[in-house]
């Protein structure tokens, strides 16, 4: 079936109603938002409406651009972690039994009700000294005496990785269960291990998917809050955490928005490249 472009004015009127929640809820705000980080702020946290790039050249500074660069390689890492560990992980369920793959998945989905301060705190339970993992080890007498596993990196990638592995898991699943499994016998019968048949096979049938799965928990990581707060160090924070600081600690507006403008910007990118990658997946 062919579908009909639009004949006349009336046709269009089941989008007037989406169309206005998008402008009232993003246009306007955002447009506001790219103005006020033109202004120029003024003592005591007050600003008025000027047109100066003084906000976005501070954000290019030496120790802005490192809190970017930092923010920017955490999120790959986390996308690529996640991918790493959730492609393999959902391809073994997918060949599951049909009671198994739905006791994981509610599983994964009770994960998903948890809120991320919930999160950040389990894990910083379970990464201190007094009641966390290393009491475990030592019992076990792989460590000398009970250490602090945070604040550090590994902590903040850990608790990230935690909180996006079930959202990259529910994305790779649809594909993965309507893949072919005849390709991978084929694969094994002429002589494929199961590891080369997965690498040569199974991923590239699923590129386009693993990219956009990729750039998703590259959106969703770089988004992240109170994560990098609770288990890492200011030196782990990532720019929604310092955003956040100079909107409302350092009452400097301007500048936060130029910051969020930078930020959003970065996240419709992705998206867009989203988009491109699934419409190349429907062209082959």
């Amino acid at each position: 079936m062919r579908r009909e472009p639009p004949q006349k004015a009336l046709d269009y009127a089941p989008l007037i109603f989406p169309a206005g929640m998008l402008i009232l809820f993003f246009v306007i705000p955002f447009g506001t938002m790219i103005a006020v980080s033109f202004f120029q702020r003024q003592q005591g946290g007050f600003y008025e409406p000027a047109f100066v790039f003084d906000n976005y050249a501070r954000f290019l500074s030496a120790f802005f651009g490192g809190v970017l660069g930092f923010s920017l390689l955490l999120a790959i890492t986390v996308a690529v972690v996640c991918v790493v560990l959730g492609l393999p992980f959902t391809y073994l369920l997918s060949r599951m039994s049909r009671k198994v793959q739905v006791v994981w998945l509610v599983a994964l989905l009770s994960i998903l009700s948890l809120s991320e301060v919930i999160i950040g705190f389990a894990w910083s339970t379970l990464l201190s000294r007094t009641a966390g993992i290393s009491n475990l080890l030592v019992m076990l007498g792989i460590m000398a005496k009970p250490v602090a596993l945070m604040p550090n990196f590994g902590a903040v990638l850990t608790g990230m990785v935690y909180q996006a592995l079930p959202y990259t898991v529910l994305v790779l699943y649809p594909a993965l269960v309507r893949l072919d499994p005849t390709l991978t016998e084929a694969a094994r019968t002429l002589g494929a291990s199961p590891v080369r048949a997965f690498l040569t096979v199974v991923v590239p049938a699923l590129r386009n998917t693993i990219i956009a799965t990729l750039i998703m928990v590259f959106i969703f990581a770089l988004g992240c809050y109170l994560l990098p707060q609770i288990l890492g160090r200011p030196q782990h924070w990532t720019l929604s955490v310092l955003i956040t600081d100079q909107a409302i600690y350092q009452s400097n507006m301007p500048f936060a928005a130029a910051m969020a403008v930078f930020l959003v910007l970065v996240t419709l990118g992705m998206v867009a490249l989203t988009l491109l990658v699934g419409r190349k997946g429907e062209a082959v």
